[in-house]
């Protein structure tokens, strides 16, 4: 038996999450069936993040244990061939110690929100940005941000159902620029709270379009709940760009 270490990107917009649930199909259903499917065997999938439903992701990592014989390049191109009606693409393959992880090995991760701040509906990206139609002040986004760096209790910016054990999270990064017509969010740390970069990316927006200070945001971290918090920004925008593992 062989440990296999994939790096997948997927639209997740048709499901209802990373995890196998019973109200739909899921990213890792959808992977464990593919792989089943050419090697016979009852395959496990663990990823190193759950995404919620309609979550993206252009670098989530997993790993799976398989008996079949065969080569890294044959896998990916299997695995693809499975999942080629779906919005699922297995981008790398690799061997890697059977003490290895996916999960638990990694030291990091980083996701993007990307925010459309024009009037216009997007027709291409619709579904993979949240589309705000007035213009924001990113750079008072960005200011605001640096409020939140550091290791802090972020119970105000944590999902009533989030199943952590602490809400003592350490923010490494939390910058936020434009890009044309785009404010991307980026956020690095070792782990995340349930909806912890949505509630940043619903909080900062509020600061963007004027309603909030950067004093708001710190009062808001202060009180240690939810209810102070701004609000959950949609799906849509958030993407799990990097899982980082030692070297």
């Amino acid at each position: 038996m062989k440990r296999w270490k994939i790096t997948i990107e997927y639209d997740g917009g048709p499901y209802v999450g990373w995890q196998r649930q019973n109200n739909g199909p899921s990213i890792q259903q959808s992977l464990e069936e593919a792989i089943n499917a050419f090697s016979q065997e009852e395959i496990y999938v663990q990823g190193a993040g759950r995404t919620d439903a309609g979550v993206h992701a252009t670098g989530q990592v997993a790993h799976f244990d398989m008996i079949k014989e065969m080569t890294d390049l044959k896998i990916r191109e299997a695995i693809n061939a499975q999942l080629r009606n779906n919005s699922i693409s297995v981008l790398e393959v690799e061997e890697v110690d059977m003490e290895w992880h996916a999960r638990f090995s990694a030291v990091g991760r980083a996701y993007l929100y990307r925010i459309l701040d024009r009037r216009a509906r997007p027709a291409l990206d619709k579904g993979r940005v949240w589309h705000c139609r007035t213009r924001l002040d990113h750079e008072a986004m960005h200011d605001a941000a640096q409020r939140l760096i550091g290791q802090h209790d972020f119970s105000s910016f944590r999902a009533s159902e989030c199943q952590a054990e602490s809400p003592i999270k350490t923010l490494d990064k939390l910058d936020v620029s434009r890009h044309g017509d785009e404010i991307h969010m980026i956020v690095e740390a070792k782990s995340f709270l349930h909806h912890q970069v949505r509630n940043f990316a619903g909080t900062l927006q509020l600061v963007g379009s004027g309603r909030w200070t950067a004093d708001d945001v710190s009062k808001a971290l202060e009180a240690k709940d939810r209810q102070a918090g701004g609000p959950t920004a949609p799906s849509d925008g958030l993407y799990l760009t990097t899982v980082v593992y030692p070297d």
